[in-house]
């Protein structure tokens, strides 16, 4: 008999969802994790990370404290304080992700593993584990690319670990780490310059939410570069950085924070020695059950890159152990996910955008509400918000909401709800406001 009916490799938050609800149905799981339990999400991404957001958010609201009767006499950040509490919440965190395994009776190896065959991993240790099931859940990292001088670069992990804060920040990408970074580092007072391969940023998001949000960036002062490559970096004996570019003049910075992308880590997993098959991303295959080319293996969360999002990634393991040792088959609807960007403002959406409406559906109706906050006409602050419904021009179905502004992502997650249930335009319009909200706008749009 094997020493387990489940080893999961990887305590992420797809891995953890998946060891714990297999536990909970009786099976044997243990779960091996060579880093910290929690994985990307709760060690170094989206917690501390919106940590540092709910932080950086001070700046602003400080400022427009005047205009509300608040005297602040002093405004002054202290980056050590932040950095450190954040890296105290995620280690409680830790704690308490670790003791939810533990009283759910999931063995836990502190180690790496890696696959030596279909029923068995072998720990760092030199211990081999045998299993029913295995399931790999090793998630992903950031991509850095290959160019001279690319070890005085940083990604994202160490971003929570800089020992101060760079006057000048070079941030490459255009995708939702690097615009979130570049909102956050802004507000902390530092000179932020984003620069894009593309003129292209946060594909997939509405087009012209994304222009609200540029629009809105540069007019706080972050410098955008589009269509400009780094192509070297050389440490100057002052620390700061030359950073030689195509596509634009070079640039002189503190600290380059590269966001260009996300890879599977299946590197030494022994995907090859078992035959597993991987993409050329270097994504796991995997079907719509979560299973690998080899029967008893599986993977779910960032390692497959179907949809990289921790709330998609623990539905999989939900479905996975529902399936396999619940005797509750189900699988993951992918259609209809919200995803938000919580730059400064935040930006949310679900569904189609108005593009992605016309060319599936032809006939599209769209409807926008383009207002100043409340607290932005007293604060003096001419920042607006931009809230947009895409309608089925033939079924006035509402297909997609997306929106820009204080608390979008917030407000979304109610809204989803609707675009999920299939409801339509009267619907919305049916639904008695609640005034005086930034939401309401969702139900006034005529």
């Amino acid at each position: 008999m094997a020493d387990f009916d489940l080893v999961v490799i990887g305590a992420g938050s797809g891995g953890v969802r998946a060891a714990r609800v297999a536990a909970a149905y009786g099976a044997r799981v243990a779960i091996a994790e060579e880093h910290k339990v929690g994985g990307t999400c709760v060690i170094r991404g989206c917690v501390p990370k919106k940590l540092l957001v709910f932080g950086a958010h001070f700046a602003e609201d400080l400022d427009d404290a005047a205009m509300f009767g608040w005297d602040v006499p002093q405004k002054r950040f202290d980056w050590p304080v932040l950095r450190d509490n954040v890296l105290a919440e995620v280690g409680r965190l830790e704690g308490a992700y670790t003791d939810t395994l533990t009283a759910h009776d999931v063995t836990i190896f502190k180690e790496r593993a890696e696959l030596v065959g279909p029923n068995s991993i072998k720990l760092a240790s030199g211990k081999t584990v045998t299993a029913d099931k295995i399931l790999i859940a090793t998630g992903a990292r950031p991509l850095m690319p290959d160019i001279p001088g690319i070890e005085h670069a940083i990604s994202s992990n160490e971003t929570f670990h800089l020992e101060k804060l760079p006057k000048r920040i070079l941030i490459a990408g255009g995708g939702y780490i690097a615009n979130e970074f570049a909102g956050i580092f802004h507000q902390f007072g530092s000179h932020v310059t984003l620069v894009n391969r593309t003129d292209i940023l946060l594909r997939g998001y509405d087009q012209q939410i994304v222009d609200r949000l540029l629009q809105i960036a540069i007019r706080k002062g972050i410098d955008f570069k589009f269509h400009a490559t780094i192509e070297e970096l050389t440490k100057r004996e002052d620390g700061s950085l030359h950073v030689r570019m195509s596509g634009c003049d070079d640039i002189e910075t503190d600290a380059v924070l590269f966001a260009i992308g996300r890879q599977p880590n299946v590197e030494n997993l022994g995907c090859d020695v078992v035959g597993v098959e991987v993409g050329e991303r270097g994504e796991i295959k995997v079907d719509e059950d979560n299973r690998t080319n080899v029967e008893s293996i599986f993977a779910v969360g960032d390692v497959t890159d179907r949809v990289q999002l921790t709330p998609v990634a623990i539905r999989e393991g939900q479905a996975f152990s529902d399936t396999f040792f619940g005797k509750k088959p189900h699988r993951v609807d992918y259609a209809c996910i919200p995803s938000a960007v919580f730059s400064h403002p935040p930006l949310a959406g679900v569904g189609m955008t108005e593009g992605e409406a016309r060319n599936r559906l032809g006939s599209v109706k769209v409807f926008t509400s383009d207002f100043r906050p409340m607290k932005n006409v007293l604060a003096g602050r001419n920042e607006r918000s931009l809230y947009k419904l895409v309608l089925d021009g033939e079924t006035e179905r509402v297909v997609g909401i997306h929106m820009i502004g204080p608390e979008a992502p917030e407000i979304l997650q109610a809204a989803a709800v609707a675009v999920k249930a299939r409801l339509k335009k009267e619907d919305f319009d049916a639904t008695v406001a609640l005034h005086p909200t930034m939401s309401e706008e969702l139900v006034l749009m005529r």
